[in-house]
C-alpha cells in the first residue's frame, strides 16, 4: 500500500493505517524528538503525542508538498511546547560573531557529536538544532520560540562556542591516549 493510500485510510481513521503510518515514519520522527527533548523518555512521549496530533490533525494536510515535511513540523512544533514560557537568556551583546564549527579531526563519531549537542543546555540546544540541523532562519526561530532574533543568533554562538570547547578537548584527550 502507497503512502497516499495510508495517509487517506488515516483520514477515515482507520487503525491498520495509523499504525502502519507510525511503523513508516516512527524511527525518524524519534530522531527528531531526540534533538528536541531534554532525555530519551520525554522523546519517546513527545513522539507519541506527535503521532496523535498528527492522527487528529491528518485532515488538514492537504497533498500539496511533503507529507514528511507535514508531519515533522508538527512533531517539532509539539517538542518545542515543553519550552513554552520557558525564560531564555537574554545575552546582552549582540555582535557575537556567528563562526562555525568546524570539525578537522575526522576520528570524531557522530554519536559523539550527537551526545555533545545533547548536552547542551536546552535554550542553546534549541536554537542550534533548529538552525544548523534543520535549516530555520533565525526570524522563524525567533517566532517559534517567542524570542528575539539577537537572542536566536547569542544562543546559536554560545552553542557553537561550547560545542567547539567540547570538541577541542575530546581532541587533546585522543591525541594524549594515542601517544601512550
Amino acid at each position: 500500500m502507497g503512502l497516499d493510500q495510508i495517509i487517506a485510510d488515516c483520514k477515515r481513521n482507520y487503525p491498520k493505517a495509523q499504525e502502519q503510518l507510525y511503523q513508516l515514519f516512527s524511527k525518524k520522527f524519534f530522531g527528531v524528538c531526540l534533538k528536541y527533548s531534554s532525555n530519551y523518555a520525554d522523546a519517546q512521549d513527545n513522539l507519541q503525542d506527535g503521532f496523535l496530533i498528527i492522527f487528529k490533525k491528518i485532515e488538514q494536510f492537504s497533498g500539496k508538498g511533503s507529507f514528511e515535511g507535514w508531519a515533522k513540523r508538527i512533531m517539532i512544533n509539539n517538542a518545542l511546547q515543553k519550552y513554552k514560557g520557558i525564560r531564555f537568556m537574554e545575552i546582552i551583546n549582540d555582535n557575537i560573531p556567528e563562526e562555525e564549527v568546524e570539525i578537522e579531526d575526522e576520528n570524531i563519531s557522530i554519536d559523539y557529536l550527537m551526545q555533545i549537542i545533547q548536552e547542551l543546555p536546552n535554550q542553546y540546544r534549541l536554537v542550534f538544532n533548529l538552525y544548523v540541523l534543520d535549516d530555520y532562519s533565525h526570524k522563524e526561530i525567533a517566532e517559534m520560540l517567542t524570542i528575539s532574533t539577537g537572542t536566536t543568533k547569542s544562543n546559536l554562538a554560545r552553542a557553537r562556542m561550547i560545542l567547539k570547547e567540547k570538541i577541542e578537548a575530546y581532541t587533546r584527550i585522543e591525541i594524549k591516549s594515542f601517544a601512550k
